[in-house]
């Protein structure tokens, strides 16, 4: 044992702590704190809404082929608000749109659900289900016109991430209506007033998504890639090195590929600023996307407003804003 003198002597030279004990045992060392328990997350609740005018109407065969129609209060016919809901064309539901904000406008809604790409069966591209859904809905919608007093010429697509690509699409895709179907929907126009929707995936090209952001990792389900482990490749790396081999389906489903001066306009809200060619927090709903396509539309002469935070101009800070002021402008 080492004397008491000699410590409290090597203590003052700064040798050693004075917290040192007669035993000469150092002090215990505190605990480690306990690790925090993780966060339990809970599911967003769908917003409150008043019950539909008309619930899980069906416009086609499959379980996923519902809709919910709220009927606006009005005399004359009524805009119309198409809804398709986000969820990478993997997951979501119709009851995400909160309703009552266009109900007291005066415009009505219909929310729709869609089959999923893991549902396509022997669809191909997969994305080709959820895709060719809204179009079927939307001109069961339209057949709809006289029994829930809608205005066909006043029809707005929205919806957020693959619900928003989806409206872009039916936006920019030329009329699929079939003049001479015996089946009286096929006959109705797929064309929109305007879509204005959050988060939009523009483009389904990758070449185009690593471009305007490195670290892109989005899209390769909608055209059935899953990725290679044999060969060390991610979905969407197996996704850019068979680009080539599916160039067809690219022009035919990706929005930013059938823009054309006949198009209605657009409005794109994105949640951050934009970085062009710089990895992105978010790379699957970055403002990028906005930027590039309003490139794309300016160059066509179709009308496209882009907000985010910082925007340039005096855009509409939300899709509501928007299609509100749209939808019930004077005609």
């Amino acid at each position: 044992m080492i004397p008491r003198i000699f410590l409290l002597l090597a203590a003052s030279a700064g040798l050693v702590p004075l917290s040192l004990s007669a035993g000469d045992s150092p002090p215990a060392k505190p605990a480690a704190p306990a690790p925090a328990a993780p966060r339990k997350t809970t599911p967003k609740a769908p917003p409150r809404n008043p019950a539909p005018t008309e619930a899980n109407v069906r416009y086609g065969d499959h379980e996923r082929n519902v809709l919910d129609f709220w009927k606006a209060d009005s005399k004359s016919p009524a805009p119309l608000l198409f809804f398709i809901h986000g969820g990478g064309w993997q997951n979501g539901d119709k009851a995400g749109i909160a309703v009552e904000r266009y109900l007291k406008a005066g415009i009505s809604v219909v929310s729709i659900n869609y089959r999923f790409t893991s549902q396509a069966g022997d669809v191909s591209p997969p994305v080709k289900a959820p895709l060719s859904d809204a179009a079927r809905a939307l001109q069961f919608v339209r057949s709809k016109a006289d029994a829930w007093n809608i205005d066909k010429s006043r029809i707005a697509a929205s919806g957020g991430s693959a619900g928003a690509c989806s409206s872009l699409w039916l936006a920019f895709h030329p009329d699929m209506a079939n003049p001479a179907s015996p089946d009286p929907i096929a006959r109705e126009s797929t064309r929109l007033f305007t879509a204005a929707v959050t988060g939009a995936q523009t483009t389904l090209d990758p070449q185009q998504m690593k471009d305007w952001t490195p670290n892109s990792r989005y899209g390769g389900h909608a055209f059935g890639f899953r990725g290679d482990s044999s060969k060390k490749l991610s979905q969407f790396e197996e996704f850019l090195a068979g680009r080539d081999s599916i160039l067809p389906w690219i022009a035919e489903y990706s929005p930013y590929a059938l823009v054309s001066s006949d198009d209605p306009p657009i409005y794109l809200q994105y949640a951050q600023p934009p970085a062009l060619g710089q990895p992105e927090k978010d790379p699957t709903h970055t403002a990028n996307f906005g930027v590039k396509l309003m490139e794309h539309c300016k160059s066509n002469s179709v009308s496209c407003e882009l907000f985010y935070p910082g925007a340039p101009g005096n855009p509409r800070k939300s899709t509501a804003d928007y299609l509100i002021a749209v939808l019930t402008a004077p005609k």
